[in-house]
């Protein structure tokens, strides 16, 4: 049994673990202890903060709590509106045609070129869950929760929801997209400049970035292979996405190549399909589905899962006494649940 919650300036020495155990290529947890404690700060703030008649940068950290335990299993995040602070950087892939009709001649070729077009758009992130705990139903709870507190609070987000994938690279960090960019613009490795990006420093990304369309057919046939490609530990997240409405839309991330996906919020599986049910508590619970239900709150956010029954006409979910401490509610209170499919 487990909850997600808010995260607390308590749970500071997992996160710690949780970033040494992300490895590289995990840009929104780097490894560096001032940066995390002021993440638990700015996602404390975040969680108490009011609505806003514009969507604000905010960054809403969530951690899985085992209950019998008090273990932290993993870490999943939000961010509210990206890019309004600090620029937020893509490649599109598009194409371009060179065509001569004095020599009946027509190509194409794809291009990369360098853009802002989610600033403003609200990120699925920080998703990691701890290899002890991979198993079941844990990793799709811990990310589906998500879709919970959109669809409950979707005034706090943008209508366009994005997650960057992890791109292909190696048990050293070693990304084959940002070697090409590395060999000719740039003189940092991959972990480096992922490191940067994590901890803020974004300068440099316009300052030695080309400024032009890359035509992709000038990459090296390794950098080419990778475009748009997940990490093989991504794969499970991104067929995860693809099941709920994301698609690619030709973005992909400007250091490894990995592709970003977007779903507009209403349109997200589990959002259109969870509804509120008023908590009817019994002594227990009888059934095979399982159901993700979360409270309704934002500072005290609580989320799980449980085997129960809803009354899809009555509006009505079982929980037991466990069940509804868990999530911080009593007979007669709402909840939003959905089937975890």
């Amino acid at each position: 049994m487990f909850v997600i919650r808010p995260i607390q300036e308590k749970d500071y020495p997992e996160l710690l673990k949780i970033a040494e155990e992300s490895g590289h290529g995990f840009t929104s947890l780097p490894v560096n202890e001032e940066l995390i404690s002021n993440k638990i700060k700015r996602a404390e703030a975040s969680f108490k903060s009011q609505v806003s008649e514009q969507p604000e940068e905010h960054g809403f950290l969530f951690v899985m709590e085992e209950v019998a335990t008090g273990k932290i299993m993993g870490t999943s995040g939000i961010e509210s509106a990206v890019g309004l602070e600090d620029a937020f950087y893509h490649y599109h892939l598009g194409k371009v045609v060179h065509h001569s009709r004095e020599l009946n001649i027509y190509n194409t070729a794809d291009i990369l070129t360098l853009c802002n077009d989610y600033t403003g758009a609200t990120e699925l992130c920080t998703l990691f869950l701890r290899e002890e705990f991979r198993k079941g139903i844990t990793g799709r709870v811990l990310s589906k929760f998500r879709f919970l507190f959109l669809a409950q609070h979707q005034e706090r987000f943008s209508s366009t929801v994005i997650a960057e994938m992890r791109g292909v690279s190696d048990e050293n960090g070693d990304s084959p997209f940002w070697q090409w960019l590395e060999k000719h613009f740039f003189s940092m490795d991959f972990p480096t400049a992922d490191y940067l990006t994590g901890i803020g420093q974004k300068v440099f990304i316009a300052e030695l970035m080309p400024k032009y369309p890359v035509y992709v057919n000038l990459l090296s046939e390794d950098a080419q292979a990778v475009i748009g490609k997940v990490h093989k530990n991504t794969e499970p997240a991104l067929k995860l996405l693809k099941s709920e409405g994301f698609s690619y839309k030709n973005y992909v991330d400007i250091f490894d190549g990995g592709p970003t996906v977007e779903a507009n919020i209403a349109n997200i599986h589990t959002v259109q399909n969870s509804d509120l049910y008023t908590v009817e508590i019994v002594d227990a619970l009888d059934s095979d589905k399982n159901i993700i239900i979360s409270n309704t709150f934002v500072e005290e956010f609580r989320a799980t899962v449980a085997k129960t029954k809803l009354d899809q006409e009555q509006k009505i979910i079982t929980l037991t006494q466990e069940y509804a401490d868990i999530l911080k509610v009593k007979g007669g209170d709402q909840v939003r649940a959905a089937v975890l499919k």
